[in-house]
């Protein structure tokens, strides 16, 4: 445990922040289960409206600084291409 006053802070801020992001991408990887479980029932339909909502909270998660910008844009692309394999 830290003994300066602004490293014990430091550490409650880190803490904060590492909830704050694990909530953040424990929703963002259940709006992709929704897409992913979409597609393994055939539902075009259902998996292009999850898609739009997943796109929307990979694109958030990138804005915060939880994903990199290219692991982003690669798992859309695989969702979107598995969504046109249907």
């Amino acid at each position: 445990m830290p003994n300066i006053k602004q490293a014990k802070k430091r550490v409650r801020q880190a803490e904060a922040s590492r909830m704050l992001n694990k909530h953040h991408r424990s929703s963002m990887r259940t709006t992709v289960k929704k897409v992913e479980a979409a597609i393994a029932e055939g539902d075009k339909d259902a998996a292009t409206t999850a898609l739009k909502e997943a796109s929307s909270a990979l694109d958030s998660m990138v804005s915060k600084g939880i994903l990199h910008k290219n692991n982003a844009a690669r798992k859309k692309s695989r969702l979107n291409g598995h969504i046109r394999a249907l």
